[in-house]
């Protein structure tokens, strides 16, 4: 007993000594402590009660003030107190972007409303409509905003055009999967309460406002549309489409395929405007204004140019978000940028870690549910390990710059990139991982080669027609920047058709993110040696993939939709046509592309099903499972099977250990499934999603019958 309270003195004593030797470094814990409490709110499966994290805000606060003499009792009540205010920014988020969901699938029905956004898809058009009017649903249960897709991409209206269009509306999907991505919540923290499709032709009820600043976000849009149109009619095909993603924000009518090459190659960053584009807009801003006004000697001398550049490159990025459509991962880029050269104005280092924290804390405070997107994990996990790599090595590299002549300083630029690339690539790995469920093994390759190209050919041609194009002489310059994409498109092609150029894997635990993020944070944020002690966890987050236990049956949420474990452990579809999207989703996070198809009729997934018209049965690990393609089957199934999964009502009398039917499905959203001779394991996507505001629809209240 002595000897163990040795050994725990001992170790406290230890971690204490560590501690107070990082004493500079703990300000740098801050995000972390507030992302664990948004992370805990999220994680809840009911709604705390309103009070909660403010009360517990208060509580901690008192404690630090009355700890503040001792010792290490005011870093714990702290490091409380940073979970406290992260848990309050999520809550008070949750509450200020609440607004109505649909409740239920409902229409044909004349939707009327405001043009706020329009999106050109590969295949089609689609708008975001704010300013709703449905009619038979009351104003409480109308959704601030829903997302309509037009039969026709010449319907078109322009954004802030008022039209009415009959369409077919369903509340933001929920997960696929119990673990997969909740569309849902990403729709209802985005203010989006229902997406559906047109089904008639668009009417123009009233015409774009004119002279009303109320405005101005849609005559952004307007201008954003033309400057789309421009782009695509003086390039066209696929360097046109990325071009416009550089340009105006637009993804959406990147062809699949394109985009599958660039997810493969790990160029998909190049795709999204964040951090690499905000900060290429500034550099290319703030290092040509200094530049001219050092050659005025008169402003050279009496004026703090380098502060007006910076002030000059924070303009220019806003206006770069406004014109590529002010996404989410922008707008954190831009944040963390104005940071960067607010650092410039105060005279402080802009590139420390103190800055990253800071901005990571200011994001977390104002937008919480950010933290759950791969977005914010990549961007900050790659910008926080490039800080804290450069700050191991710049003393090794300032040395090594000394006395080379230009080849040498050449190849220390190229080094650069190189080692750049492969922390980057290390960093943002496990986050690939877990979210997409794929490793790209040439990302540092294609980066080498299209990083430069973005970089020094690409970014500065678009900033020159961006300058060139109100006075229509942009098309040279769309040109250059059309070769640039050509060689882009060309590396992602190439690097993509490699032999073994990617590879999928499966789903990883829930467990393996926190412990990727911990790992990391422990790596990067201390100094000391100590910080070596985040590599294991790091590497014992990546292991727990190997203990993965995929499920032996997944049901869609409409029980359209099955799929089986084959006896060679793949999966097997109840359908190629049925929740093609569903099922392209399974067999991802089962680290697969393509799965086998259920017989019509006989014996399929290598021997385990038996099928006929009615339905099939499946046989494994001791146990029957009855997947019933027809009401009638379904008495006799329930006399035979452990498990009975439909589509349609079961009977109440229903003798088998697991029902899975019409009702259950309703109530409880998709299955998973695992089979075994003793007890049976099910999850679903209403016990993994809880009791949260966006997983309840708005009330029926005042909503009548529509036409099915």
């Amino acid at each position: 007993m002595m000897a163990t309270l040795s050994i725990s003195a001992y170790l406290a004593r230890a971690l204490a000594d560590r501690l107070m030797a990082e004493r500079e470094r703990w300000i740098l814990w801050l995000p972390v402590g507030i992302g664990l409490g948004v992370a805990w709110y999220f994680a809840l499966y009911t709604e705390p009660p309103a009070w909660a994290g403010a009360a517990a805000t208060t509580l901690f606060v008192t404690a630090s003030l009355l700890a503040r003499h001792r010792a290490i009792a005011p870093l714990v009540c702290l490091a409380a107190l940073s979970v406290a205010l992260g848990f309050t920014a999520a809550q008070f988020r949750t509450a200020r972007v609440a607004a109505p969901i649909l409740a239920r699938e409902i229409g044909p029905v004349p939707v009327t409303g405001r043009v706020l956004g329009v999106d050109r898809l590969e295949k089609g058009v689609r708008v975001l409509l704010t300013e709703l009017s449905i009619p038979r649903l009351a104003a409480d249960a109308t959704p601030g905003m829903v997302r309509i897709r037009l039969r026709d991409a010449a319907q078109a209206a322009s954004p802030g055009e008022r039209i009415r269009v009959k369409a077919v509306l369903a509340p933001p999907g929920a997960p696929v999967a119990p673990g997969a991505h909740d569309f849902a919540r990403t729709a209802f923290f985005a203010g989006i309460g229902g997406n559906g499709y047109a089904v008639g032709q668009v009417e123009r009820v009233e015409p774009v406002p004119v002279g009303e600043w109320a405005d101005a976000m849609a005559a952004v849009e307007r201008f954003r549309l033309r400057m789309s149109d421009r782009i695509n009619s003086l390039i066209g095909g696929s360097e046109g489409r990325v071009i416009d993603a550089l340009m105006t924000g637009e993804q959406t009518g990147i062809p699949e395929h394109v985009m599958n090459d660039f997810r493969v190659s790990g160029l998909a960053h190049l795709l999204s405007i964040s951090g690499l584009h905000v900060s290429l807009v500034a550099g290319l801003i703030f290092v040509p204004v200094r530049a001219l006004l050092a050659l005025i000697e008169p402003v050279a001398l009496n004026w703090a140019i380098k502060k007006i550049a910076a002030v000059a490159a924070m303009a220019g990025t806003v206006c770069y978000m406004l014109l590529v459509g002010s996404p989410v991962p922008t707008e954190r880029s831009v944040l963390m940028t104005g940071l960067a050269l607010g650092a410039i104005l105060m005279d402080r280092n802009p590139f420390s870690m103190r800055l990253i924290a800071f901005a990571a804390t200011v994001l977390l405070l104002k937008e919480p549910e950010s933290l759950l997107g791969a977005s914010f994990q990549m961007s900050f996990g790659a910008v926080t390990a490039l800080i804290a790599a450069y700050e191991v090595i710049s003393p090794a590299w300032r040395r090594l710059r000394l006395n080379r002549g230009p080849f040498g300083r050449a190849m220390l630029q190229i080094a650069g990139i190189v080692v750049t690339s492969v922390v980057a690539s290390l960093a943002t790995t496990p986050f690939s991982m877990f979210h997409f469920q794929q490793i790209q093994y040439y990302g540092v390759l294609s980066n080498m080669i299209a990083v430069p190209v973005t970089s020094f050919w690409v970014m500065p041609l678009c900033l020159i027609s961006y300058l060139a194009m109100p006075f229509g002489l942009d098309q040279p310059f769309l040109v250059l920047v059309g070769w640039g994409a050509t060689a882009i498109l060309e590396t992602a092609r190439l690097t993509a058709a490699l032999p073994g150029a990617s590879q999928l894997i499966e789903a990883m635990p829930a467990l393996a993110l926190p412990l990727v993020a911990l790992g990391g944070c422990w790596l990067t944020l201390w100094r000391r040696r100590w910080r070596l002690l985040g590599v294991p966890i790091i590497l014992g987050a990546l292991l727990t993939a190997a203990f993965h236990d995929p499920p032996d049956i997944l049901v869609d949420e409409e029980g359209k939709l099955m799929a089986v474990r084959d006896a060679d452990g793949g999966l097997s579809l109840s359908s190629r046509i049925a929740g093609r999207f569903d099922a392209s989703i399974w067999l991802r996070r089962d680290g697969r592309l393509e799965g086998g198809v259920w017989p019509r009729e006989g014996k399929g997934a290598g021997g385990l099903l038996d099928c006929d018209r009615s339905g099939c049965l499946y046989r494994a690990k001791g146990r029957t499972v009855a997947l019933a393609r027809v009401r009638q089957a379904l008495t006799e199934d329930c006399g035979v099977a452990d498990v009975v999964i439909s589509a349609d009502p079961a009977p109440r009398a229903c003798s088998a250990k697991l029902v899975v039917d019409l009702w259950r499905l309703r109530r409880e959203g998709a299955h998973q499934i695992w089979l075994s001779p003793g007890a049976m394991r099910v999850a679903t996507v209403a016990a993994e999603r809880g009791d949260r505001p966006w997983t309840k629809p708005s009330h029926d209240k005042g909503l009548a019958r529509q036409p099915d």
